[in-house]
């Protein structure tokens, strides 16, 4: 008999998602600030577009990968947060076998392709305040498109590996998912064998990927930080200083709870269930939320493309 349960369970059909285990009785209401910041998201991207398009001037690199990090804001947004309110408001629990690994390798392969660009963001403002002169010939729109090109790429083949490891192994405890979405690590730990290929090339990925990424955005914002702080005038400085802070913001934004989501999902044994939830749907949601806002205030050209927007429409 357990033999036979075995094997009908190897390949489940369907994953069941929780939510948020412990917090059921306030899904309805949870629901609430989370389609609030889905909207928020999917209008703030769409506007960051639509200003990028329409502007002449704002055709150079910088906005380029803004526009990049807009269109993956929005994948990102909307890979989960539409069967995450299903759940919440619908109890609609049921995710495909197959959706569930499409799921997973939406999720993970944007947060590298984000991070990805963020490198791309650190490297247009190294050269655009190091070495001012030499912007437009080493930017150029060819090799902004092969930049775009090789952060896409490293994004879906490093996550590949991913749903086909998921794939094969067998799953013969329970296809409950205690999370509001399939999330890589709480899949491969409902699988009954040894996982620990799948939880390792996951660490890889956080530390090695992530964290290289993080260093090089380091090393970069030392070099523009002496750069600007050597500046001869306070208001240089000041200016120099004001075409980074939007991209520093986001960085902060993206990075720190990614980072601690992941440390804590796989090292915080002693941390609830219902925080490492949280803290995990927090890193997928406010990013995308926030990104086009903090573009879209500290960004002069931006800011003011958007009033003269909502200018001419009310006039």
């Amino acid at each position: 008999m357990s033999d036979s349960n075995k094997t009908d369970f190897t390949n489940p059909s369907t994953f069941i998602l929780l939510g948020i285990p412990g917090l059921e009785v306030a899904h309805v209401w949870i629901a609430i600030p989370f389609c609030t910041i889905y909207t928020i998201a999917i209008l703030g991207n769409f506007i960051i577009l639509l200003i990028v398009k329409t502007e002449p001037s704002l055709h150079v690199p910088m906005y380029y990968f803004l526009c990049m990090l807009a269109v993956t804001d929005l994948v990102l947004s909307t890979s989960t947060v539409p069967k995450i309110l299903s759940i919440y408001w619908f109890n609609s629990r049921e995710i495909d076998f197959s959706a569930c690994l499409t799921q997973m390798y939406f999720i993970h392969s944007f947060l590298v392709i984000e991070s990805g660009i963020f490198v791309a963001m650190a490297f247009d403002r190294y050269v655009a305040i190091c070495d001012p002169l030499r912007h437009s010939t080493i930017l150029t729109n060819s090799m902004v498109a092969k930049i775009s090109l090789a952060v896409v790429l490293r994004g879906f083949m490093l996550i590949l590996p991913y749903p086909f490891l998921v794939r094969q192994w067998p799953y013969c405890r329970t296809n409950i998912i205690p999370h509001t979405y399939c999330e890589h690590i709480a899949v491969v730990n409902l699988a009954c064998t040894d996982t620990r290929v799948s939880s390792y090339y996951g660490l890889f990925v956080v530390f090695c990927v992530r964290g290289l990424d993080m260093i090089f955005i380091a090393v970069s914002y030392t070099q523009i930080l002496k750069t600007i702080f050597s500046l001869p005038t306070k208001d240089a400085r000041l200016k120099a200083l004001g075409t980074c802070s939007s991209h520093l913001c986001v960085i902060l934004t993206f990075y720190i709870p990614v980072i601690f989501s992941s440390l804590t999902h796989r090292f915080g044994h002693n941390v609830p269930l219902h925080f490492h939830i949280l803290i995990a749907n927090v890193y997928l949601l406010v990013p995308p939320m926030l990104n086009p806002i903090i573009y879209g205030v500290k960004t002069k050209q931006i800011r003011d493309r958007l009033l003269r927007l909502f200018t001419n429409k009310g006039t």
